[in-house]
């Protein structure tokens, strides 16, 4: 029976080491391209002399997306027996950066590749430092283009080691090196003679080896987007975040800790509802009043609820930080000023080298680890736990300067 819920993967890797290729074996190989899209890359690789052309693929759907047509693998890119997987679009490490703590997409798990002939290149670097300050533990690293190196497993065991050595500095243990070559489909679906010295698993059987988070399982977070009138009485409107939020239950409303009971939950064009499920966006009365945007609703005092906040963060702007500037503060729906007040360290994450401890200043495209002073308390989560409580940005004189996640 297939899951309900979607994993969301990232696919890393330095420029030309095969992601595009990889991805469309996947669609291949999971049969999850429409016919007539197969139809017509195989034309289009037909016209260039090749066979299906997986890199192609990809470009063909990439076009489809700017033009503004929309297909159906644009958001489930590819299924198994077990469930449907989501792929995060990782163009680059500040893109990527970006895209992940705005809240776009989730990763919950991530594929890395190399190149077995170019091996460890400056953008793996930059990955494999981003998974770890994203807090990406569920990663399978991909040793692509084995038939370029002959299937050799010791040039496979060289990079294995290497690689695993690079991602244990950040507090990674890869769950898999597996050896592939996506072009020819060795070890993405199926196993090969050719790897035969191998014996773990297949690409998709990896993959479904991962868990999927589920928010749903966790405790109950309910920021309040807005307050409205109606009807006579106040609503607080919003987006159940983790856990399930159920009518008559007894809640605590964060910072502030002050107990509450939910009289009503109302949704559009339902009636009668019982109770929310995370992901589902509702308004609900409570018993009392003085709710306001920002607060938490939770059903048990489990967040963290402090004025000093240790982050890990990146600094996205073209200018350098000096410690001290006053910034806001974001995280759900949270908004307060305050300022970083002490910069344990920051990081190249090119290199991922300390470029300096006990720092003064930030630099551009830098991640840095912080320790942000509030004016006044907030509620919030470990990324790894419940990341939406968990994740936040930096904004200074109204624009985004920097995105960072909670430790």
């Amino acid at each position: 029976m297939m899951e309900e819920k979607s994993l969301h993967i990232v696919i890393v890797g330095h420029v030309d080491h095969g992601k595009s290729t990889l991805v469309g074996r996947l669609f291949y190989d999971t049969g999850s391209l429409p016919p007539e899209k197969l139809d017509e890359i195989k034309k289009a690789s037909t016209l260039q002399g090749k066979d299906v052309e997986f890199a192609f693929m990809m470009d063909n759907l990439e076009e489809e997306r700017k033009r503004g047509i929309t297909i159906d693998i644009a958001h489930t890119f590819f299924s198994t027996e077990k469930r449907r997987y989501v792929i995060i679009d990782a163009p680059g490490h500040k893109e990527f950066l970006k895209n992940m703590i705005s809240g776009v997409s989730q990763a919950e798990a991530a594929i890395l590749l190399v190149d077995i002939s170019q091996g460890i290149r400056e953008q793996t670097l930059r990955h494999c430092y981003i998974l770890g300050l994203l807090g990406v533990r569920q990663v399978a690293v991909l040793v692509n283009k084995m038939d370029l190196a002959g299937y050799s497993e010791e040039a496979f065991r060289s990079i294995e080691n290497e690689i695993s050595s690079v991602l244990g500095r950040l507090n990674i243990s890869p769950a898999y090196v597996i050896p592939i070559s996506a072009i020819k489909g060795e070890n993405v679906a199926k196993k090969t003679e050719n790897l035969s010295w191998y014996q773990g698993p297949t690409v998709l059987q990896a993959l479904d080896s991962f868990r999927a988070l589920k928010v749903e399982e966790k405790g109950l977070r309910f920021p309040v987007q807005d307050m409205y009138d109606l009807d006579g009485g106040e609503i607080a409107v919003g987006r159940v975040e983790a856990g399930v939020l159920r009518k008559g239950q007894d809640v605590f409303i964060l910072p502030g800790k002050a107990a509450a009971r939910v009289l009503e939950i109302r949704k559009f064009l339902e009636d009668g509802l019982t109770e929310a499920q995370a992901t589902e966006c509702i308004g609900i009365r409570v018993e009392g009043d003085g709710l306001k945007r920002g607060d938490i609703i939770v059903d048990a005092v489990t967040s963290t609820i402090t004025d000093s906040v240790r982050a890990n963060i990146f600094w996205m702007v073209d200018k350098d930080y000096k410690l001290g500037v006053p910034l806001t503060f974001k995280c759900a729906t949270q908004e307060v000023k305050g300022r970083i007040e002490k910069i344990y360290r920051r990081f190249d994450p090119a290199s991922v080298e300390i470029v300096e401890n006990d720092a003064s200043t930030i630099k551009p495209a830098e991640v840095a680890e912080v320790e942000i002073r509030l004016d006044r308390p907030v509620a919030v989560d470990s990324f790894s736990d419940i990341p939406e409580t968990g994740r936040f940005v930096l904004e200074h004189a109204g624009y985004p300067v920097a995105g960072g996640i909670i430790i």
